[in-house]
């Protein structure tokens, strides 16, 4: 018996109850009408009651079927994103944008010794070599960007702004980024095997530049080429230069091989001078031993050679660059060299070092701290020459013997240290007695952290 069929038979029987006493006493037609009200209202109640008990049904059935119903709908449409970890955050969309962070911290402390009578201000130093931060990502078409600034020295300078379009293995960029001179310059300061680069690239004057470039890389093969008018922290001038570089970077077994060549033009407004010089193999100082000075030059030309080897824990490589200046008038045009020679090898099992589209890269050791490892740890020695005598200008010879010890705990932490000792003849710096010819110690400690 439902409800509505209990509650009729209880308002029957009341009825029934109230009835007879009421015929039996006859009390009127008051009591008559009060009935049949109390009956109609007890039949309103009985309905709303079936109406409640149907509402709740229904609902009961909808919230059954809701989960089928979602199961079977289509999901709308819409731009998915997420998020992966690749030494920072990279956040990422179905449709093609993505967005990274990108950053690094070199601090650098260390001590030279120079002999007496050079005015040098030998002894300890300590720097923040690089402080910088950035973001690098892709947009829709084929479209990317890259932009990092540095903050060491307590000043900002832009390093890289560029805007990139890739299609298979070509590539252009437009803004302020590298020039295509070889080797050491292109390989990134988180990966070269000391804490400074060659003398000559310094000397030479590589630097990033604002221009147009492309480059084409199919498995073995890479050329590089742009135009480029002058660094950023230079313009405006009417300054350009025109850069290439060809890479053969084959793969025999596990041993990778690297082979390549670069050219470098500059034209110079009228009145523009050029000067070559370099450290002595740390950067906290200011000295120079070995320098041409200020001389004008309308125009440069420079060609550079490079080679490498990469098989297990070994490594070797060696770089060659010519540079020959164009001064005006009848005063001969000097043709300077600098080069280096270098053998490195790891102590710890399964590291090697990293290569990637014509340059070194990163190191990923074997067994990094953190996961039960130690890291992985390389010596690496070196031979560095730079000669700037040539055509009358004599800015002095530089033969450099380091040695370089990297410890690298994770992919993105390092310790670097390095000793060199720089024997300079024909010095630009005289010692006591007029000495041109000395040695001088260079010893460095590097800490390092990327992103």
């Amino acid at each position: 018996m439902n409800r509505t069929r209990r509650l009729s038979v209880l308002a029957t029987a009341a009825v029934s109850a109230w009835s007879v006493p009421a015929m039996a006493q006859d009390a009127g037609s008051a009591i008559a009408e009060e009935l049949a009200a109390m009956r109609a209202e007890m039949a309103r109640m009985a309905a709303r009651i079936d109406t409640l008990e149907a509402e709740l049904a229904a609902a009961e059935a909808q919230a059954d079927a809701a989960p089928a119903q979602a199961a079977a709908e289509p999901e709308p449409e819409g731009d998915a994103t997420t998020i992966s970890w690749s030494g920072a955050p990279v956040i990422e969309s179905e449709s093609g944008w993505s967005f990274k962070p990108r950053g690094r911290l070199q601090i650098d402390a260390g001590a030279i010794d120079a002999p007496n009578g050079t005015g040098a201000a030998d002894g300890f130093g300590s720097e923040v070599r690089r402080a910088r931060l950035g973001v690098e990502g892709d947009v829709l078409g084929g479209f990317g960007y890259k932009f990092e600034v540095d903050f060491a020295a307590n000043e900002v300078e832009v390093v890289d702004a560029i805007a990139i379009w890739g299609s298979g293995g070509l590539t252009i960029s437009a803004g302020q980024h590298n020039t295509f001179q070889g080797l050491e310059e292109l390989t990134s300061s988180r990966f070269i095997s000391t804490m400074e680069r060659a003398a000559f690239t310094d000397a030479f004057g590589f630097e990033r530049r604002v221009g147009l470039s492309a480059q084409y890389a199919a498995t073995s093969l890479l050329v590089q080429g742009g135009l480029f008018s002058d660094n950023l922290g230079d313009l405006s001038n009417r300054n350009w230069s025109a850069d290439g570089r060809a890479v053969f970077m084959p793969k025999l077994g596990d041993t990778q091989l690297h082979l390549g060549g670069s050219l470098h033009y500059a034209d110079y407004e009228a009145g523009h001078e050029v000067r070559y010089r370099q450290r002595p193999f740390v950067h906290f100082t200011d000295d120079r031993f070995i320098d041409t000075g200020d001389f004008a030059a309308a125009s440069e030309f420079g060609a550079g050679l490079e080679a490498a080897a990469i098989a297990g824990p070994f490594h070797v490589v060696a770089e060659g660059f010519w540079q020959t200046a164009d001064r005006s008038g009848a005063l001969a045009d000097p043709t300077f060299f600098g080069g280096y020679a270098e053998l490195g090898m790891f102590l710890t099992r399964g590291d090697t070092r990293g290569y990637k589209a014509g340059v070194f890269d990163r190191v990923k050791p074997a067994e990094p701290v953190g996961e039960g490892g130690f890291g992985a740890v390389q010596v690496n020695l070196r031979y560095d020459y730079l000669d700037l005598v040539d055509a009358g200008v004599i800015g002095g010879k530089q033969d450099g013997y380091a040695v370089s010890l990297v410890w690298t705990p994770t992919d993105y932490t390092r310790i670097v240290a390095n000793y060199a000792r720089m024997q300079y003849r024909d010095a630009a710096v005289p010692a006591a007695g007029g000495d041109t010819s000395y040695g001088v110690d260079a010893f460095g400690v590097r800490a390092q952290i990327d992103f």
